[in-house]
């Protein structure tokens, strides 16, 4: 790499480093730990609710309307614009639930409408989940194999 390069590299990130905004980690921790734990306990009041109003409902049965409700939820929180001011102030307090998931898949939607149904919402809609899928199918088959194998031998 010549000087002059290396030079312009070392201006740009002086650049970026004086214009990103400093914050401190304690306090984006604590949101982070705030909204993720309150989306939990939303999931948690309607699975208490659904449990309430229909004891004999399994846990599974309970756990799946739990997420159907966060997710949609999320869904129209994001389309309403809403989602990304509390993801702005929670940061990864809103993106560790399923929560995260299910905005990442509504937002891209919600983009890339104007492209058409097939080649804009169908094509893009997994834009960003879409290699947090491949890669989770993916490794989750292989730790299915390593214990399959470890249980024959």
């Amino acid at each position: 790499m010549d000087k002059e390069t290396q030079s312009r590299n070392e201006e740009y990130l002086s650049y970026v480093e004086n214009q990103t905004p400093k914050t401190g980690w304690l306090g984006s921790l604590f949101h982070a730990f705030i909204v993720g734990g309150m989306i939990c306990c939303f999931g948690q009041m309607f699975g208490d609710i659904i449990k309430a109003f229909n004891p004999d409902m399994d846990i599974l049965r309970v756990g799946a309307w739990e997420n159907i409700i966060i997710i949609t939820t999320t869904i129209l929180l994001t389309a309403l614009g809403v989602f990304d001011r509390i993801a702005k102030f929670g940061g990864g307090g809103t993106f560790i639930p399923i929560s995260g998931f299910a905005n990442s898949i509504a937002s891209c939607a919600i983009e890339f409408k104007n492209e058409g149904l097939v080649f804009g919402v169908g094509a893009k809609m997994f834009y960003v989940a879409g290699p947090v899928l491949v890669n989770g199918v993916a490794y989750s088959i292989i730790v299915g194999l390593v214990y399959y194998l470890t249980l024959l031998f």
